[in-house]
Order: C-alpha cells, then sequence, then structure tokens
C-alpha cells in the first residue's frame, strides 16, 4: 500500500505545488508533478513570480520564450479554464511555448497564483504533444483541448455497466472507482452518500477497481459485488457495500473475507450459496477484468477517482465543497441545467 502526498488524478487539480489542496490517495504506483523545467531549447525558461501578500504580479511574457506556433496560447487558456475555471480565484498566465529538439513536441510554461494572495504563486511546466489532444505532465499523460474530457465521457458512458443510484440517464454522470479493501474508499463513502442528496438528477456508479496487488481480497469482493447486484438490484448491492466497507478489516485475510462478504450478503437479502457459486464463476471473473480494464483504458491509477462526465477527480483527496464545485462547474462546461 502506498500513500503519497501531492499525487493528483486529474489535470483539473494538477497544480497543486500551487495551492493548498493536497490529495490524500491510495494507488499502485507513486507519481509526482514536478516543477517547471528551468531550461529550454532556444531560450531560458522564466522564473516563477516572487511570493507578495497581494493577488501576484506576473512578469511580463518575454517573447523569445515563444520559439512554437503549436499550441497557441488561445487553445493552451482554453484548456485550463476547462481544467482550473472551477476555482474562481486562480489566476495564471502562459509565460512561455518554446520548441524542444523533439520535432512536434512543445515546452509550454504558466504561472500559476491566487487572487487573494493566500497562496505562493510558482511555474508549472508541460509537454504539448504532436496530436495536439495529449500533454505530458510529471510521468503521465493528460487529454488536452478546449473540451479534453469529451473522449473520456464518452467512453465512461458506454462501458460504466456497474450498479448506480439516482437517476437512469446518463447526462451528468459521476462514476466511482472505488477498491472494497481500499481505507481511502471506505472515507470517501460519506461524501459519496452526500452526492447523492445533492445531485438528485445525476446517475451515480460504482465501478470495480480491485487492485490486486496491494489487496489479494479485493477482486474477491468485486466479484460478491456483481452477483449481488445480479441478483438483488442496485438496492441490494449499495446494502452489500455498506456492510463491506464497515466491515472492512475482516478482508485482509481469507477466511475473514469470507465470513465478512457472507454477512454482507445476508444484510442484502441475499442467499450467500447463490451469491458464492456466482461470484466463482468465468462470467463474473470477466465482469471484474473488464471493469478494471475500463479503469486502466482510462489511465486510473489510484483509489478512489470520481469520474465526472470524463474528468477524474480524486474523491478520498478533496474537500466536498471543493468536489461539488467541481461537479457544478462541469455541469456548466456540458451545458446542464441546474
Amino acid at each position: 500500500m502506498i500513500h503519497q502526498l501531492g499525487r493528483i488524478a486529474s489535470f483539473a487539480l494538477l497544480a497543486a505545488s500551487t495551492t493548498t489542496m493536497v490529495a490524500v490517495a491510495q494507488q499502485d504506483a507513486p507519481k509526482q508533478v514536478p516543477p517547471a523545467p528551468a531550461q529550454a531549447t532556444g531560450a531560458q525558461a522564466p522564473s516563477a513570480p516572487v511570493a507578495t501578500a497581494e493577488a501576484p504580479k506576473f512578469p511580463a511574457p518575454d517573447p523569445k520564450n515563444f520559439t512554437a506556433s503549436k499550441p497557441t496560447k488561445e487553445e493552451i487558456n482554453q484548456f485550463l479554464t476547462a481544467s482550473w475555471g472551477y476555482d474562481e480565484n486562480r489566476v495564471w498566465q502562459v509565460a512561455a511555448i518554446m520548441k524542444t529538439q523533439a520535432e512536434g513536441i512543445t515546452k509550454v510554461v504558466v504561472y500559476v497564483g491566487d487572487k487573494t494572495g493566500k497562496q505562493k504563486p510558482g511555474a508549472f511546466g508541460f509537454f504539448a504533444l504532436p496530436d495536439g489532444k495529449h500533454i505530458i505532465a510529471g510521468d503521465d499523460v493528460y487529454p488536452f483541448g478546449a473540451n479534453p474530457y469529451a473522449d473520456a465521457r464518452a467512453k465512461v458512458q458506454a462501458d460504466a455497466n456497474g450498479p448506480y443510484r439516482g437517476s437512469a440517464d446518463k447526462t451528468l454522470e459521476l462514476v466511482e472507482f472505488a477498491d472494497f479493501q481500499c481505507p481511502h474508499c471506505k472515507e470517501a463513502q460519506a461524501n459519496m452518500d452526500k452526492l447523492v442528496t445533492d445531485f438528485p438528477k445525476a446517475r451515480i456508479v460504482f465501478q470495480n477497481y480491485p487492485l490486486e496487488r496491494i489487496h489479494p481480497q479485493a477482486k474477491l469482493a468485486a466479484a460478491y459485488g456483481v452477483c449481488v447486484t445480479k441478483l438483488g438490484g442496485n438496492k441490494a448491492f449499495f446494502t452489500f457495500a455498506d456492510s463491506a466497507f464497515e466491515g472492512q478489516e475482516g478482508l485482509n485475510t481469507a477466511d475473514g473475507a469470507q465470513l465478512t462478504l457472507n454477512s454482507a450478503v445476508t444484510k442484502a437479502g441475499l442467499d450467500t450459496a447463490k451469491v458464492d457459486a456466482c461470484a466463482k464463476s468465468p462470467e463474473t471473473s470477466d465482469a471484474v477484468e473488464q471493469s478494471v480494464k475500463l479503469a486502466e483504458d482510462l489511465n486510473i491509477s489510484q483509489t478512489p477517482t470520481l469520474v465526472i462526465n470524463g474528468r477524474q477527480v480524486p474523491v478520498g483527496g478533496v474537500p466536498y465543497e471543493t468536489l461539488k464545485n467541481i461537479i457544478q462547474y462541469q455541469e456548466k462546461l456540458d451545458g446542464i441545467s441546474q
């Protein structure tokens, strides 16, 4: 199990080094966002602005740091507005769009600050790829563009078939990728319950993402969840899930897991023998693997992660009001009436 400060699953929160928001997430591999690069081909990358007690006054951009034609400053600002616009206090300025030694790969540096002056401003860098649809920040790849979450939204709408609460309509779809053995997933359930109340028009889906390498009993728990849904429906699943998370310590051993899961099945009003037989079937194993593949296709590497119409946010590392604000902002971007 790896716990790491500063790992953010979504570019929406990627500038965490310049804000007070810090994610604590459970993941299968550590990933760290580095500071902006110190040097670039053909020009000296700009230094970060000096911290002040007031809103940051970014230095005037140096034309020598704009040696690449793509992406344009307008495209970068559209992308950052889509990603960061939920935070009305966040301000930024594109400081450099520079060619690199690799043809078609552009180095971008952005100054990021806070209108209130309470947070230290900083420089944030990433590489824009030749396809115009992706960037590399730190050691990960993120979608890029004025509507960077559109492809992921379509993928989730097509393939996220887990049990759900709320609306059957997928106009606003909140998909939680979670692991029954993950402590942060257990903690996140309180926020997920609040979302059900605060967004009654949303379709809120639970999608299995067992991290077997660190949680040996997680796949079995996921299989039981699939079968409870199959035999008892959505309501039975969430009763099962509440019980499984409540008794999470019991999942630490094979014997304990069997007792914990059987108890959760009983609370859901189902027959334990039937669910156990279903959980051992190849069809159920395939269903769990398909859910894992969806998470991997979306480049999700930590649990719990909430996908909000394609936008990834770490549920456990974000204050509830911020999470709610991001959802409302995504509704606005997608033209969804409140």
